[in-house]
């Protein structure tokens, strides 16, 4: 399965913008994307509510993951690209 570890490194941990954009390219992937927090939770990412929930901080580490796919390393990069901005 393919999937990305990313540390967090948007200003002020992950709030609803950066949120937002994830949501709009997991709806956009034709598979699910998944987030799993460090403390195992995971999450569906198309979910906005379920993200934020996580209450995600900057310099916390979290894995994204999809079923594989033509586009799958790119839709999970583009996703890293907004956890870490200098990625």
């Amino acid at each position: 399965m393919p999937s990305r570890h990313v540390i967090i490194r948007v200003h002020n941990g992950v709030h609803a913008r950066p949120v937002a954009e994830l949501a709009r390219l997991a709806l956009a992937h034709p598979a699910p994307v998944t987030l799993r927090a460090a403390n195992g939770t995971t999450v569906a990412v198309s979910s906005v509510l379920a993200v934020m929930d996580l209450g995600l901080a900057e310099g916390e580490e979290v894995v994204l993951d999809t079923q594989p796919s033509a586009d799958a390393d790119q839709v999970l990069e583009a996703m890293a690209r907004v956890l870490d901005p200098l990625a």
